[in-house]
C-alpha cells in the first residue's frame, strides 16, 4: 500500500484520468447488452440509435490508458531488466489469475464443463483462455511495453518537431478505417502484405508516444482541447447513427468507434488536455477517493465482467428503457467492484494476484 508521502507527490489529475478511463470501459460494457446479439448481430431496440448520443464518449477509454502509460513510461528511467520486471510483476500475474477465474467463473454462470474450464486455463498463452473480450487490452499492453525500450532512446533525443512529424503521419493512419471503407486496400495492401506503407506507425502506439509528448511540452489550450472533444464526440455521434440502418453487424457500425480513429482520437486528446490541467491543491476524502480509486482500476478492469453480468441479469427488467439501465447497470457495477477490490486489496500480497498498486 502507499505511504502518505507517496500519495501527496501524486498527480491527483493523472489519477482522475484513470477514474474516468475505467468508468467509461464499465459504461461501455454496459451498453453492450443492449446492441450487440449473438455472433456479433446487431439487435433491434427501440433506444439502439440513442445509444449513439448515449455512448459514443465512452470509445476514449482504452486511448486514455495507454496515454497514461506514455506519460509517466515513456522514456524508461530504469534499465530495461528492471522495467520489465517492475511492469510485468505488476500485470501478468494478475492477469493469469483472472483468466483462471473466469474460466473457474463460467463453470457456475453458464454451466461449462470441467474439462472445459481446464481447457480454457490451457488455452491462456494463445488467447485469453475464456470468452472474455475485455481482455484483449493486456494482450495489447504488453506489446506497447516490449516497444518502450526501443522507443525510449528516441523519446530522450527527439526534438519536439520530430515528435511532431511522427505524431502528424500517425494522424493520418486515424483515417485509414474511413479510407478502407472506399479502398479496401491501400498503400500496399494486399493479400500477401499485411504490413503496408504506414503499419509501423498505426495503432496504439501513437496514444503511448502521444502521453509522452504531452508530458514534455504541455497539453493544448483549454479551448482547443474544448473544441477537439466536442468535434470529435459530435463526428462519432452522426457517423454511428447514420450507419444503423444501413448496416448488418456490430463490426461495421464499430467503425466510427474504433479506438484509433480520428474521431474517437479527438475525444481522446480532448479530455486528457482538459483533465489534466485540473490542480488539486488540498489533500480532503475526494482526492484520497480518487488516488484509491485509481490504484484499483487495473483490478476492476479484469474483474468486473463478472459483477457486471450480475447487475445485468438483476436489473435488465427494471425499465423498458435502455438509457435507464444502462447507467444504473454502469453505476452499480462501478461502485460495487471498487468495494470489493478494496477489501481484497488486504489480503496478503494482494497486488500480485489481484492487480492493486
Amino acid at each position: 500500500m502507499e505511504t502518505t508521502a507517496q500519495r501527496k507527490q501524486r498527480n491527483i489529475a493523472l489519477d482522475l484520468l484513470r477514474v474516468i478511463a475505467i468508468f467509461l470501459v464499465l459504461w461501455q460494457h454496459s451498453s453492450e447488452y443492449y446492441y450487440i446479439g449473438d455472433h456479433l448481430t446487431l439487435t433491434n431496440y427501440p433506444d439502439t440509435f440513442t445509444i449513439g448520443f448515449f455512448n459514443s464518449l465512452s470509445r476514449s477509454c482504452i486511448g486514455l490508458f495507454v496515454m497514461i502509460s506514455g506519460y509517466f513510461l515513456l522514456p524508461m528511467k530504469d534499465s530495461t531488466p528492471v522495467f520489465f520486471r517492475k511492469r510485468f510483476t505488476r500485470i501478468l500475474f494478475p492477469w493469469l489469475f483472472w483468466c483462471i477465474a473466469f474460466a473457474v467463473y463460467y463453470m457456475f454462470y453458464r454451466g461449462d464443463s470441467i474439462s472445459q474450464c481446464l481447457l480454457n486455463i490451457a488455452h491462456i498463452p494463445v488467447n485469453w483462455g475464456v470468452e472474455v473480450g475485455h481482455l484483449w487490452y493486456i494482450y495489447m499492453l504488453i506489446g506497447l511495453y516490449l516497444l518502450i525500450p526501443i522507443l525510449s532512446p528516441w523519446i530522450k533525443s527527439s526534438s519536439k518537431r520530430e515528435m511532431q512529424i511522427y505524431l502528424g503521419i500517425w494522424g493520418v493512419t486515424l483515417f485509414l478505417p474511413y479510407i478502407h471503407m472506399i479502398y479496401p486496400n491501400v498503400l500496399g495492401e494486399c493479400t500477401w502484405n499485411q504490413s503496408p506503407m504506414l503499419y509501423y506507425f498505426n495503432g496504439f502506439v501513437g496514444y503511448l508516444i502521444l502521453g509522452s509528448y504531452f508530458r514534455k511540452y504541455g497539453v493544448w489550450s483549454t479551448f482547443t482541447a474544448a473544441m477537439m472533444l466536442l468535434i470529435g464526440y459530435a463526428a462519432t455521434v452522426y457517423i454511428f447513427n447514420t450507419r444503423i440502418s444501413t448496416v448488418e453487424d456490430v463490426v461495421d457500425l464499430e467503425i466510427p468507434w474504433d479506438f484509433c480513429v480520428i474521431n474517437v482520437a479527438m475525444m481522446v486528446i480532448g479530455i486528457f488536455s482538459l483533465v489534466s490541467k485540473l490542480e488539486f491543491k488540498k489533500q480532503n476524502w475526494m482526492t484520497r477517493l480518487i488516488v484509491d480509486i485509481s490504484l484499483c482500476s487495473y483490478a476492476m478492469y479484469l474483474s468486473h465482467i463478472m459483477l457486471l453480468n450480475l447487475y445485468h441479469d438483476l436489473l435488465d427488467g427494471i425499465s423498458s428503457s435502455e438509457l435507464v439501465k444502462i447507467p444504473l447497470i454502469a453505476c452499480c457495477t462501478f461502485i460495487t467492484v471498487y468495494l470489493i477490490v478494496k477489501l481484497l486489496s488486504y489480503l496478503p500480497k494482494s497486488k500480485y494476484w489481484l492487480g492493486t498498486d
